[in-house]
């Protein structure tokens, strides 16, 4: 297995502490079938407000606010002391609701600061992260086969044709902006960022606390456990080329309509 140095935005919460664990796995396993030293990959996982207590041999851990480009800025410099390329980047921050605003029923619900926030979090981080990622990003080894990574985990909410049942106003919009970043940096980067595939995937509806106030409707065979989602996002994301850059997939690597 070839190795990579990954980065997972948000590695505390639901899908991307899954994730960690799922690619630590991965090095395991890679370490018992190998002959040869693999220690080199590395993962990078960030926090917000307090490092987790959780460690592990080839883990480190690194703090970000994705709401202040400063802080995302330190971070990557903080990565740039540690190694000289990063080959894959999923983002798994997501805002749906916080303890003082939940997704909006109805447009007299919606509120300035809720809606701003969302967009700052849902859609904006995730290009400050392209803006200041990229230099480490072009240093990857990699092919139109075997691409670099710029995932980011968005919504089928965010999808303006599947849209069916209105509400979810902040939610919806700033997905939908999400994948519009997304498809617009894909095509920059087709240009000057050779090989790498950016896409928007959808985990399904996962056990996390996103989800928790609204799983009452949700089929038991359709809520997915964070490590299920995780495992299976990341399944796609290995079989991803750089042609598939500018994609909205979702966990099962189906196209979504935009």
């Amino acid at each position: 297995m070839k190795q990579k140095n990954y980065l997972i935005i948000g590695g505390t919460g639901g899908i991307g502490q899954a994730m960690v664990q799922a690619l630590l796995q991965r090095q395991h396993l890679a370490n018992e079938q190998s002959d040869t030293d693999t220690a080199h990959t590395k993962i990078y996982a960030t926090y917000h407000k307090s490092q987790p207590d959780f460690a592990a041999d080839h883990l480190y851990w690194i703090s970000m606010d994705v709401s202040d480009e400063d802080s995302i800025e330190q971070a990557i410099a903080d990565i740039k002391q540690q190694t000289t390329h990063i080959d894959w980047v999923i983002n798994c921050v997501g805002l749906l609701h916080t303890p003082h605003n939940q997704p909006e029923k109805a447009l007299r619900q919606l509120e300035t600061g809720f809606f701003l926030q969302s967009m700052q979090i849902n859609a904006l981080a995730s290009l400050l992260i392209a803006k200041h990622i990229k230099p480490l990003l072009a240093k990857s080894e990699r092919s139109a086969d075997n691409p670099a990574i710029f995932a980011t985990i968005s919504a089928r909410v965010g999808s303006i044709s599947d849209n069916r049942l209105g509400g979810w106003y902040s939610y919806r919009i700033s997905k939908a902006a999400l994948n519009m970043g997304m498809k617009n940096l894909s095509i920059e980067w087709r240009r000057s960022l050779k090989d790498v595939c950016v896409v928007v995937m959808q985990p399904g509806t996962v056990d996390t606390q996103l989800s928790s106030p609204f799983q009452s409707n949700v089929a038991d065979e359709k809520l997915f456990t964070p490590a299920y989602s995780a495992a299976r996002l990341l399944a796609v994301l290995d079989s991803m080329s750089a042609a598939q850059s500018g994609g909205f997939v979702d966990w099962a690597g189906e196209s979504i309509p935009w």
